[in-house]
C-alpha cells in the first residue's frame, strides 16, 4: 500500500521516503516503530528532545512495548486428530508461525487444560470429524467442556478453526463447526474465517495457513507468506523417503493371499508388497495409503452412457496435466460416490429441471436417499441431458482419494516389505452390482508382479507402549485384527517381556479366523499370553467380543491396575461402541465406582494414551 501525499500530512519527500521504508519493515519492527512514536509524543509534550529520545527510547515505554508485542504474538495451536492429520498440520502451522517471531504452544485437546481458555488471546483448532460428526478421541473432553455450563465467556479471545472431513459423510466437518459455533457465542472473535477441507484438502490448508498467519501479522501483503504456508502444508506429511501422499511409491506385490476358508461368504485378502528401494520405512500402529483403481467396467458404462470418446484428451488434475478420459475415469476421479457437492455442480451441466428440483430447499431427505448407494453412472442415466464435453465434466469430479489400511507387519520383523488386510466389499444396490473401490481392485486385479501406488501414514494415536514390559490388550474382530499382527510381531522382535492379551471375533471359526496359525504359534512361543476368541454365527445365540471382555470381567480389569494398555480397532458404527460400553461396565463393577467414576477413569486412561482407538 502506497502513501498518498494528497491525503497525508507529510510533504513529497516525506512521503516518498516512507513508502520506501514502511514494505521493508518486518511485524516486530513496525511494532517497535509505533512504540517508538508513541514514545517520542509523550516525551515531546513534556519537553524532551528528540534526540535523547531517538537515541535510548523510554526504558518504560520500551518495556510496555515489548510486553505488548510478546502478548500479541504468543498463540496456542490445538488439534483433534484420530489419524493424525491434524497433528501434523498443526506441527507444521506451528513451525511456520515460530519462523513468523511467534511464541507459539502446541497441543492435543485434551492435553490442554480448558480453563486456561481464559489466558488465551490467540487460539487455531485443528479437527477432524469422526464417524457420524463425532469429535475424535482426543477432542471429546475439549468438546463437552465447551458445551458445559462450566464453559467462561471469552471476549478477549481471537480463534480460527481448520476442519478436516469427507463430503460423502452426512455430517461433513461437523467437529470444526461445532466448535467455530460455538467460540463465537461464548464472545471470541474470529482471526479468519472457518476453511471445511475435503480429502483433498493440501489447497485449502494453505489458504487457511496465508489467511491466519497473515491476520496474525497484521500484514496487507501476503503472498510470500501464503507461499510459505502451501510448502508447509505441502511437506506436512512428507517422509525422509522422499514418498508421501503426494508423492507415492509404486510397491510391487509379492503375494494376494484369501484368508478365509473354503465355503466362506466372505473374502479377505492378505497382500504383501515390496518397499525395497524406496527407504520407506513405518512402526506398529501406522497406515498404509492405496491408491486404486475404479472398476473398468464401471468407467466403460460411464463413457458409453454419456456418448463420449474414450481417447478424448481430457485434465487429469489441477495442474493441467492431461490424459486420455478412459485413464483419468480409471485412477485419476472419483466416480462411486455421490456428495451433495457434486450434485450442485452437475446441476449448472443440466438443462432439464429435475436435477435442481431435487437439490432445492425441503428436499434435504430425498436428496439424501439418493445419494446413498448411488453412483456416477446413476446420476448420468437418471438426470440429464448434459450440456458439457467430457473435458468439462470432470473437472468437477473430486480427486480418487487413496484408501487407509492398518499395516499388518512389523518392519524390523519384515525387513523392505509391508503387508495389509483387506475384505472384499460386494453388494447390490438399486439394481444393480457394487463394488468396494480399492478392496474389489486388491481381490480382482492385482496379482503378484503387479504395482500399487503407496504411502505410509504415521498414526501417532496408535503407538504400542515404549516400555516392552508392559502389558497389551488387544481388541480386534475381523480385519480390525490386522494392527495387532504387527504389534506382536514387533514385541517378538523386541523380546517384549509384558504379558499380551488378543480378543478375536469373526462369524465362523472353520473358515473366518483371519491369521489363525500365527496366533497359535505365538501362543506357543509365548510372545501371545492370552486369546479369547467369538464366532457370532457358531452359536445359536450371537457372542461378539464385548461379550467376551465382560466375561474376563475380573482378571481385565486386574490387568488393567497392573499397568495394561488397551487398543481397540475395527468398526466404529457399531464395534467400538458395543466393547467401549463392556469396558465402563468392567470398570464399575469390578471398581465399586459410580457410571460418572467408570467413565471419568476411562477418560484418564485416554488421556494418558493408555486406551487407544484405530477404528473407522
Amino acid at each position: 500500500m502506497q502513501l498518498q501525499v494528497t491525503n497525508s500530512p507529510f510533504n513529497e519527500n516525506q512521503a516518498e521516503l516512507l513508502n520506501q521504508l514502511l514494505p521493508t519493515l518486518t511485524p516486530s519492527q513496525q511494532v517497535w516503530l509505533s512504540g517508538y512514536l508513541s514514545a517520542l509524543s509523550v516525551q515531546g509534550n513534556q519537553g524532551s528532545s528528540v534526540q535523547a529520545v531517538s537515541a535510548a527510547p523510554a526504558v518504560v515505554v520500551e518495556s510496555a512495548t515489548a510486553a505488548s508485542q510478546q502478548a500479541s504474538r504468543e498463540v496456542t495451536v490445538l488439534f483433534g486428530s484420530q489419524t493424525g492429520n491434524c497433528q501434523r498440520l498443526a506441527v507444521s502451522l506451528s513451525r511456520k508461525l515460530e519462523e513468523q517471531g511467534f511464541k507459539v504452544t502446541v497441543s492435543a485437546m485434551n492435553s490442554f487444560k480448558p480453563n486456561g481458555l481464559k489466558k488465551t488471546e490467540n487460539l487455531l483448532l485443528l479437527v477432524s470429524t469422526h464417524g457420524e460428526g463425532e469429535p475424535p478421541d482426543n477432542a471429546r473432553a475439549f468438546h463437552e467442556f465447551l458445551y458445559s455450563k462450566r464453559a467462561p465467556q471469552l471476549p478477549g479471545l481471537r480463534f480460527s478453526v481448520l476442519a478436516l472431513g469427507d463430503t460423502s459423510y452426512e455430517f461433513f466437518c461437523q467437529t470444526g463447526k461445532d466448535f467455530d459455533q460455538k467460540l463465537e457465542e461464548l464472545g471470541a472473535q474470529r482471526l479468519s474465517p472457518r476453511v471445511d477441507c475435503d480429502l483433498d484438502y493440501d489447497e485449502p490448508v494453505a489458504e487457511w495457513f496465508g489467511q491466519v498467519i497473515s491476520s496474525l501479522n497484521g500484514a496487507q501483503n501476503v503472498s510470500g507468506i501464503a507461499d510459505a504456508a502451501v510448502q508447509a502444508a505441502e511437506s506436512a506429511e512428507s517422509l525422509e523417503s522422499g514418498f508421501s501422499r503426494n508423492h507415492p511409491f509404486h510397491a510391487e506385490v509379492l503375494e494376494n493371499l484369501n484368508l478365509n476358508g473354503r465355503g466362506s461368504d466372505r473374502e479377505t485378502r492378505h497382500l504383501e508388497l515390496s518397499l525395497a528401494g524406496s527407504n520407506i520405512t513405518f512402526e506398529p500402529g501406522d497406515s498404509l495409503g492405496v491408491y486404486p483403481e475404479n472398476h473398468p467396467q464401471l468407467v466403460e458404462e460411464i463413457i458409453a452412457a454419456m456418448g463420449w470418446d474414450a481417447n478424448e484428451r481430457v485434465p487429469l488434475n489441477k495442474k493441467g496435466e492431461e490424459g486420455t478420459l478412459q485413464e483419468a475415469l480409471l485412477r485419476h476421479y472419483e466416480i462411486t460416490v455421490l456428495t451433495k457437492p457434486l450434485l450442485e455442480q452437475a446441476a449448472t451441466l443440466n438443462s432439464a429441471p429435475a436435477l435442481k428440483d431435487l437439490l432445492a430447499s425441503g428436499r434435504e431427505q430425498e436428496l439424501k436417499e439418493y445419494i446413498q448407494g448411488r453412483d456416477l453412472l446413476d446420476l448420468m442415466q437418471d438426470y440429464g441431458p448434459w450440456n458439457a464435453p467430457a473435458s468439462i465434466f470432470v473437472t468437477i469430479l473430486r480427486k480418487l482419494p487413496a484408501r487407509l489400511y492398518s499395516i499388518a507387519s512389523s518392519y524390523n520383523a519384515n525387513p523392505d516389505e509391508v503387508h495389509f488386510t483387506v475384505r472384499a466389499v460386494r453388494y447390490e444396490s438399486h439394481g444393480r452390482e457394487r463394488y468396494g473401490v480399492c478392496s474389489v481392485h486388491c481381490a480382482e486385479r492385482v496379482q503378484p508382479g503387479a504395482t500399487l501406488p503407496v504411502y505410509i501414514q504415521n498414526n501417532p494415536n496408535f503407538k504400542l507402549p515404549a516400555d516392552s514390559s508392559v502389558p497389551v490388550i488387544m481388541i480386534g474382530p475381523g480385519t480390525g485384527v490386522a494392527p495387532f499382527r504387527s504389534f506382536l510381531e514387533e514385541r517378538e522382535e523386541q523380546g517384549a517381556e509384558g504379558p499380551s492379551w488378543l480378543f478375536y471375533g469373526d462369524r465362523h471359526f472353520v473358515t473366518d479366523f483371519l491369521y489363525q496359525t500365527d496366533w497359535q504359534r505365538m501362543l506357543k512361543d509365548g510372545v501371545l499370553s492370552r486369546l479369547d476368541v467369538a464366532f457370532s454365527r457358531d452359536t445359536e445365540e450371537k457372542v461378539y467380543v464385548q461379550h467376551r471382555i465382560l466375561e474376563q470381567s475380573k482378571e481385565l480389569y486386574r490387568w488393567l491396575q497392573e499397568g495394561a494398555h488397551i487398543y481397540v480397532c475395527g468398526d466404529e458404527k457399531h464395534m467400538a461402541h458395543d466393547v467401549h460400553s463392556a469396558l465402563l461396565t468392567v470398570i464399575q463393577e469390578e471398581g465399586g465406582l459410580s457410571a460418572e467414576a467408570a467413565a471419568a477413569y476411562l477418560e484418564t486412561l485416554q488421556q494418558e494414551q493408555r486406551y487407544q482407538r484405530d477404528v473407522y
